[in-house]
């Protein structure tokens, strides 16, 4: 049991100690609604169309960019010409919203726009796929080193 505690402890030290050198305070590791929310959503399409994806992006656009807490938005099309084994192939258009917190997430999840995107949009949807998690802003520091 004292051999499990220890290992508990030095498990705790580093991870705080690496959180701090990655420059995230350490109360945000236990505090996850106070993350970052990384919202990831893969729409397979009825009509998979050049003209449908287009419709699809242009309707993510125009119900889904501009809510309270949004932090990031892009939508687009699959790559098509990236067919490597590890490569998820299985959508037509990717939406990605990073959110300040939890709670910016779940007032976007019930805003009238988000319904009314879903109204419009779900007849053609195939299959949608929902990948939510807690991010970190760790990008840009290393974007800045490489300038």
């Amino acid at each position: 049991m004292r051999q499990t505690l220890k290992f508990v402890a030095l498990a705790v030290v580093a991870v705080v100690g690496y959180a701090a050198l990655q420059g995230v305070d350490a109360s945000v590791l236990q505090k996850k609604e106070k993350m970052m929310l990384s919202h990831d959503v893969y729409f397979s399409l009825k009509d998979n169309s050049p003209a449908a994806k287009q419709k699809l992006v242009e309707a993510c656009k125009k119900y889904l960019t501009g809510h309270e807490g949004e932090v990031f938005f892009a939508t687009g099309g699959l790559v098509e010409s990236l067919k490597r084994e590890v490569n998820d192939v299985d959508f037509d258009v990717a939406l990605h919203i990073v959110f300040k917190d939890l709670d910016a997430h779940d007032k976007y999840q019930v805003a009238k726009r988000h319904d009314e995107f879903i109204a419009e949009n779900k007849d053609n949807w195939k299959k949608v796929r929902v990948f939510d998690s807690y991010v970190g802003a760790y990008a840009a520091p290393i974007l800045e080193k490489q300038k």
